[in-house]
């Protein structure tokens, strides 16, 4: 059984940074993509930001310059560092793995809260 454990979310004022992680545990036998999505009262889920096996990152315009995506495979942690913290950034902020042998199978982590207040 795959599991995606999140850690890293808070409080923190404009301008500020956080680091989310997301571990991956379970039997995978290959990790397609990794990435975070955000979902923020009353809007839906979207990308914040994807890395995939080859290292080719992809983020959402609103993101781009301020929040870095990075991985360590030996780890199976897939990391979201954000810097210049918006309060539009405020979201519950979800891990997402693309996994498989053949087939690319989709897992979720539970979320964690992102909270951008003076």
């Amino acid at each position: 059984q795959v599991q995606l454990v999140e850690s890293g979310g808070g409080l923190v004022q404009p301008g500020g940074s956080l680091r989310l992680s997301c571990v991956v545990s379970g039997s995978i036998f290959r990790i397609w993509d990794m990435g975070w999505y955000r979902q923020a009262p009353g809007k839906q889920r979207e990308l914040v930001a994807v890395i995939i096996s080859s290292g080719s990152t992809n983020y959402a315009d609103s993101v781009k310059g301020r929040f870095t995506i990075s991985r360590d495979h030996a780890k199976k942690t897939v990391y979201l560092q954000m810097d210049s913290l918006k309060p539009e950034d405020t979201a519950v902020y979800y891990c997402n793995v693309g996994a498989g042998r053949l087939v690319r199978n989709n897992y979720w982590g539970q979320g964690t809260q992102v909270t951008v207040s003076s």
